[in-house]
């Protein structure tokens, strides 16, 4: 999906307060960002916003970083952060495949990955976020009690995930569903604007927590 260039998007994140320009210097030491040692949970290609949005309105005992690449999607959340009275939530334009220059080994104590691009041609497998090479980056950043949550409507990058962490050495699957909102892991749910829309659409909404 092509995305729409806004203008001023890039000046604008720029200029916000919300958004983390030297990550680097934060390597070990993103307490001092947020002024507390609170858990850090990272929601990586967060979108518009909508989920980390709701989980630092939810829980202010927790620090939120969200990470996406794309200006024109990062500008919708900015929007968005300039409206709340929340100081647990920052933001990152930054690609995740370098996560570990920003963070230091075990930092992170949960990693949110929701309706990520599919990635669909087998040449960029690569790149999907629950691939073998990201669940390896995430091994390093992630607290050795921490996991990661996937939502995805779709179901071909759902199977792939599944078969990602069944072949990886580490990594097992501690709830599976493939209907999230007709099972039993439903409670406490937060929805993004996709997972909003698809189940509007009657579309189901695939999810998976794994750990180490």
């Amino acid at each position: 999906m092509r995305l729409r260039n806004i203008k001023g998007s890039k000046e604008f994140i720029a200029a916000s307060p919300f958004v983390i320009h030297n990550p680097e210097d934060y390597k070990g030491n993103w307490s001092s960002l947020f002024h507390n040692t609170h858990p850090i949970h990272l929601e990586i290609g967060m979108g518009k916003g909508k989920f980390i949005h709701e989980l630092a309105r939810l829980h202010p005992e927790i620090n939120y970083i969200g990470i996406e690449m794309y200006s024109s999607v990062l500008y919708r959340a900015l929007e968005l952060r300039e409206k709340e009275d929340i100081n647990n939530l920052f933001f990152l334009r930054f690609d995740a495949k370098y996560l570990t220059d920003i963070f230091e080994k075990e930092e992170i104590d949960r990693i949110y990955l929701n309706f990520s691009d599919p990635w669909p041609k087998d040449r960029h497998a690569k790149r999907r976020l629950t691939s073998q090479n990201f669940l390896s980056i995430y091994d390093i950043i992630l607290k050795s009690d921490g996991f990661i949550q996937f939502k995805t409507d779709n179901r071909p990058l759902f199977d792939f995930s599944v078969e990602s962490v069944e072949q990886s050495e580490k990594w097992h699957i501690d709830e599976l569903t493939y209907d999230l909102h007709h099972s039993e892991f439903l409670e406490g749910n937060v929805m993004t604007e996709y997972e909003s829309r698809f189940v509007a659409e009657n579309k189901p909404i695939c999810r998976f927590v794994i750990s180490r």
